[in-house]
């Protein structure tokens, strides 16, 4: 569990952030949002006040990332990809989350790297993560300004033919209901949202596409949500295509992966983020999975024994 409890010794009462800054080594702004996140615990009570004093003993819960042997594809003194696993969280949800890629990250190159993007959970592929302030500020920022160019690997329900070009604008479902909050549709009303899809390997047995996925703007969901609105959903989606109840059953981890195999056609998401293109200090990078993600495919398309 990365996340542990530790005791601290204050012998005189300062402020909370300045003894944080001392022992540990954050910055101001570091010490300042774990104390609003509620990290630091006296006589078993988080305190909320970021100016807050410490005397005596106190609680301070640390992020202690441990490693699982994910090695990273690719690195340089400033960043590195990670060939991510699907079912491996990016951040972790919780002080109880046992494992994320934020894990793997920091215990490699130290507190002060960190993701500069996301994928879903499911989804796995390239992941981009800074290992300095630095990097992570100029990488973040290439994300928002659409500087960095993702391809994606999907194996679709349905013969695509032909490459399309899907334009439509994606909002999240306004419904206020425990299901609905996690979708997001096509409608007028939404951010304009691009993505370009080639088919690759049609596979005849299974009515099924391989395709290639070019978003041009990074929206939530965007590949799947896409997708299935040209009626070729993603294989294995529990989100989208899926009744009600069983997307809220997902969620709550009811579902065996038996049971998404019979009505999705898979046991995860069959989701790749498998290119990443950038050009950073005058460099090109043009940086591939090595994922086999069609053997992939098979394999979570495979009955379980």
């Amino acid at each position: 569990m990365p996340f542990v409890v530790k005791k601290f010794h204050a012998p005189h009462k300062q402020k909370a952030f300045l003894f944080l800054i001392k022992e540990l080594g954050y910055t101001q702004k570091e010490a300042q949002r774990l104390i609003a996140k509620g990290r630091l615990f006296i006589d078993g009570e988080p305190m909320s006040d970021t100016a807050g004093l410490v005397e005596g003993d106190f609680d301070f819960v640390c992020f202690e990332p441990a490693t699982r042997g994910l090695e990273p594809l690719f690195v340089t003194p400033e960043f590195a990809l990670f060939d991510k696993p699907s079912g491996v969280l990016i951040h972790p949800q919780n002080r109880h989350t046992p494992y994320s890629l934020v894990d793997e990250i920091k215990y490699r190159f130290g507190r002060d790297a960190n993701i500069t993007h996301r994928i879903d959970q499911e989804t796995s592929g390239l992941v981009l993560a800074a290992r300095n302030k630095e990097s992570e500020r100029d990488l973040k920022m290439m994300f928002e300004q659409r500087k960095m160019q993702k391809y994606y690997l999907a194996l679709v329900h349905g013969r695509v033919d032909a490459p399309m070009t899907i334009e439509e604008p994606l909002i999240r479902a306004s419904d206020e209901s425990a299901v609905v909050r996690l979708i997001i549709k096509v409608h007028p009303e939404g951010k304009p949202s691009k993505t370009e899809i080639r088919p690759l390997q049609y596979l005849p047995e299974r009515d099924m596409t391989l395709v290639e996925a070019k978003p041009y703007t990074g929206r939530q969901h965007q590949i799947r949500v896409h997708l299935f609105h040209v009626k070729h959903p993603i294989v294995g989606d529990p989100i989208y295509g899926q009744e009600d109840a069983d997307i809220v059953r997902f969620l709550d981890k009811e579902v065996e992966p038996e049971e998404r195999l019979a009505k999705g056609g898979a046991t995860r998401l069959l989701l790749h983020a498998h290119r990443l293109d950038f050009q950073y200090q005058h460099t090109h990078y043009s940086i591939h999975s090595k994922t086999d993600f069609l053997a992939a495919c098979y394999e979570a398309m495979t009955p379980l024994k």
